[in-house]
């Protein structure tokens, strides 16, 4: 009984050990999240301030289109989405969902056969095999939000290599965005062709007197801008996804620490119906003790009993009155 008792304690103070470990996790995670949220802010400014610049860029040009970023691409073969995983365990299902999203999109789904796939995120990739994606180029997700702008940067090279390399003439992004209910939200976001339309409209409404001073050429000044733009793109989606994966990775852990009060109950039960076991047997091995103790013994000593005839000597068997 008592080797039984030890190991329920035992597995108590491991399951406490846990509980610590769990309660930790959800507070880095949500401080990550609570980190991530307050970055968006400074990315969503920068990139209303190159979107600013490139319609005052077109301004400068008669052809708003260029044949490198026509709205209707010459190729309908090469398509690449861009997949935004969770670089670091648990998070539930969230790689599932994203990937499943990736399978579903719009670039993807219509040439599923010429969709390169890009992905970010090392928990992602066991799910992408596992749903057979093309996955053409991977790298690491982000840890932390200082992070954010050096992926991003990197992500561009690739993508701007394969467009002038001819290998790729759309892109999107799918990425997770943060959402309060337990359920994962995805969205995905058109990178290129690049739609130069809505930065023309802008323009036209706030149009300066005075065109810009600029040292480039028009066509390479909207060029560059466009790569810009296009990074504060990634920037905001790959904020976002890191943002939505420690919320799910917070879900997660909330779910781990009900299962472990639930685990600790049973066991705190377990325990107390064991020591009162215990404390019940050695209650009745005082008893019986006792009662043993105080019980007589069968094997009693005879009292000695005295025959006095038998005893005497023959002496004294004669009579008084005789003499000689």
């Amino acid at each position: 009984m008592s080797n039984k008792l030890s190991e329920v304690q035992a597995r108590m103070n491991g399951v406490h050990g846990l509980e610590s470990v769990v309660g930790a996790m959800r507070g880095i995670a949500a401080a990550r999240s609570r980190e991530a949220r307050s970055r968006l802010d400074g990315i969503r400014t920068c990139a209303r301030i190159v979107s600013a610049a490139i319609g005052d860029a077109l301004l400068l040009i008669d052809d708003h289109v260029s044949p490198e970023t026509s709205n209707a691409p010459a190729k309908q073969d090469a398509a690449m989405v861009i997949v935004l995983c969770a670089e670091q365990g648990f998070v539930g299902t969230f790689n599932e969902h994203v990937i499943d999203a990736a399978l579903a999109s719009s670039l993807g789904s219509a040439r599923a056969s010429s969709t390169e796939y890009l992905l970010l995120g090392d928990r992602g990739i066991v799910a992408a095999t596992e749903r057979g994606l093309n996955v053409g180029w991977s790298a690491p997700m982000v840890t932390h939000a200082d992070e954010v702008p050096a992926l991003a940067d990197r992500l561009t090279g690739v993508l701007f290599q394969r467009l002038v390399a001819g290998r790729t003439t759309s892109v999107s992004v799918i990425h997770a965005t943060p959402n309060p209910t337990a359920s994962v939200q995805t969205v995905e976001q058109i990178l290129l062709p690049f739609d130069y339309a809505r930065f023309s409209a802008a323009s036209l409404k706030t149009q300066r007197r005075n065109p810009p001073l600029i040292t480039l050429p028009p066509q390479r000044l909207l060029s560059q801008l466009a790569e810009e733009y296009i990074f504060a793109q990634l920037c905001e989606a790959i904020m976002l996804s890191f943002a939505a994966e420690n919320e799910a990775r917070m879900r997660a852990m909330i779910a781990a620490r009900t299962n472990v009060h639930d685990k600790l109950e049973a066991l705190t039960g377990d325990y107390r119906r064991l020591r009162q076991e215990e404390i019940t047997s050695e209650i009745v091995e005082l008893s019986a003790g006792s009662i043993a103790a105080g019980r007589p013994s069968k094997k009693s000593r005879p009292k000695p009993t005295r025959d006095c005839g038998a005893r005497l000597h023959p002496l004294f068997l004669t009579s008084p009155n005789h003499h000689g």
